[in-house]
């Protein structure tokens, strides 16, 4: 009888480990062998701390990954997520190129509607997925990262997401696997213009999502990306109990109505930020140019406006490079947005 020999586990490398790719890389520690690859400070302080991911509700979860600060440990990954800013996925895929080989497949979990597309031409013969993450991490400490809201991880439907869906699952990382992924991140990316919303008001996302003014700046952005996906003749996918088309008008009622409405879909804890206003807290660039600068380029493509989304982009960047963090009042960044059209 031929001796029986136990499957190795997966080796699944995260490029790019902020907040999102500690978070699934630190999950998926339980079912795989699992790198992080990122600066060389934050690998540093994961290889002092270790991994305490927490969230949502009361879960905690302690973790040893192998760390590392260069694309070469790539090198005969079953699975490479990248997790880098939009930004930043060009000169990400150049550096993994001279690492990869038949056996890797590329996840690509980031913002944005292109970064699978860009992957894959700057990758030319491997197999390219995109993927949605659905939930806010914000780091809170050394090492430790806390996930604000829930959700299933999304994954372009193929024979190469078979394994990682199933390591991820056994993680305790639900994961559901789709056949219109354009569809999906068109959904996620009106989901995202909150980001900029959220980290020019300084708040938590469950008290900024509770003020009426901040929804109606949401709700004007949302109403021009809507416009613009429409032009280009690609229809969100419904991800929530309120399909996307019907979301600036329920944006728009009332605080206690808002509430009764949208709480199914809308389920945040107390600490829960967006990573733009984590990026704007740490001194850090942004993903605004592949949020409300996607919508604006989506809307110039087919000659609209989009008034909202270039204010708010407008007061992003002017953010980035101020002394201080932000703290919009939401009359004033409605207000802010008003005084343009004026």
């Amino acid at each position: 009888m031929p001796e029986d020999r136990a499957v190795p586990p997966l080796r699944i490398a995260v490029f790019g480990a902020g907040s999102i790719g500690c978070r699934l890389g630190g999950a998926l520690t339980a079912t795989a062998e699992v790198t992080l690859i990122g600066r060389p400070a934050a690998m540093a302080e994961l290889d002092r701390a270790g991994l305490t991911l927490t969230g949502p509700g009361d879960r905690r979860t302690e973790a040893r990954p192998g760390t590392a600060v260069d694309a070469s440990a790539a090198a005969g990954a079953d699975y490479v997520l990248v997790t880098v800013k939009s930004a930043d996925t060009a000169g990400a895929a150049r550096l993994l190129a001279p690492h990869l080989d038949d056996r890797s497949t590329v996840i690509s979990f980031q913002n944005g509607l292109h970064n699978a597309r860009v992957l894959a031409e700057a990758l030319p013969g491997r197999r390219v997925l995109a993927g949605m993450v659905p939930y806010n991490v914000v780091r809170t400490g050394p090492g430790a990262f806390h996930q604000g809201t829930a959700g299933r991880l999304m994954l372009e439907r193929a024979d190469a997401a078979e394994r990682f869906a199933a390591a991820a699952r056994a993680a305790g990382l639900p994961v559901e696997l789709r056949g219109d992924m354009p569809r999906v991140q068109a959904a996620k990316l009106l989901m995202n213009l909150n980001n900029a919303v959220n980290a020019l008001s300084g708040r938590p996302l469950r008290e900024q999502l509770g003020s009426r003014p901040y929804r109606l700046v949401l709700a004007r952005c949302q109403r021009e990306g809507l416009a613009a996906l429409r032009a280009a003749g690609l229809a969100p996918a419904r991800l929530s109990p309120v399909p996307a088309r019907w979301m600036p008008a329920v944006l728009g009622l009332p605080d206690a109505l808002f509430r009764r409405v949208a709480a199914a879909g809308l389920q945040v804890d107390a600490r829960a930020r967006s990573s733009m206003w984590e990026d704007l807290q740490r001194g850090r660039r942004t993903e605004v140019d592949s949020l409300q600068g996607e919508v604006l380029a989506l809307a110039g493509r087919h000659g609209l406006a989009a008034p909202a989304n270039r204010r708010l982009l407008e007061l992003v960047r002017a953010a980035e490079s101020a002394p201080a963090p932000p703290s919009w009042s939401g009359p004033d960044l409605l207000a802010a947005l008003d005084a343009q059209d004026c």
